[in-house]
């Protein structure tokens, strides 16, 4: 069956725009609109959606506060939310990742890069790209605490030494074949102990990995680990 995907944008244009390049795909179909989140929300009461490309400054309600109610309310059943930004809105992107948001992308994104996004979301993979991740990073960590010398989240003594190493990687947005590349493993062997961290702190995916080793205290503004 096709990806049901709902755009969310006050651009008309930019809506228009990303609708053509999906209807011209056999396994997307684009089954609603919206101008803002407060529109999202009612469309979505009476419409089956897999996947909600959300921009996120818009009036009345929010990219992030939509995110936050759809992620919220629907939970594992709800649609999957893949966040539209520009670099001058990272705080917005960073804020709806942690309000359940799986990924984000840039809305001058090349159209097989959103394609193969939107795919990996609807999979229940997360979409963060490495190169884009350590921007983002660089804008809001400044914002987050850096004080102490100790990450602050209990759940994160549940690592052994190799899992928080790798996971101080994964904040950095390396990929899983840089970590590979930079620790001399396989990538499997990486894959493995990123889908045990994920197990072990109870994380949905590698997006939420990114936000808690920040919020803990993990890594420090501008990207060094404790």
């Amino acid at each position: 069956m096709a990806i049901r995907v709902m755009l969310v944008d006050d651009q008309v244009l930019l809506r228009t725009g990303f609708r053509m390049v999906l209807a011209a795909q056999p396994d997307m179909e684009v089954v609603a609109e919206a101008g803002d989140g407060a529109e999202a929300l009612e469309v979505l009461r009476a419409t089956r959606v897999d996947v909600v490309l959300m921009d996120v400054r818009m009036p009345r309600m929010d990219g992030v506060e939509a995110t936050r109610r759809i992620c919220g309310a629907e939970g594992e059943g709800g649609p999957r939310v893949l966040i539209l930004t520009t670099f001058d809105l990272d705080e917005y992107a960073f804020a709806a990742l942690k309000a359940g948001a799986a990924g984000f992308m840039l809305k001058d994104v090349p159209p097989d890069e959103l394609l193969a996004a939107i795919r990996a979301v609807h999979s229940g993979d997360a979409v963060v790209a490495p190169s884009t991740t350590r921007r983002l990073l660089d804008r809001f960590t400044p914002m987050l605490p850096t004080a102490g010398s100790e990450p602050r989240h209990q759940e994160l003594n549940k690592l052994t030494d190799r899992e928080r190493e790798v996971l101080l990687l994964v904040a950095q947005g390396l990929s899983n074949g840089e970590i590979a590349r930079k620790l001399v493993l396989s990538e499997a062997t990486v894959k493995t102990h990123v889908g045990r961290i994920l197990t072990k702190l109870d994380l949905r995916d590698r997006v939420q990995a990114v936000v808690l080793a920040y919020e803990s205290g993990l890594v420090r503004a501008g990207g060094g680990g404790l």
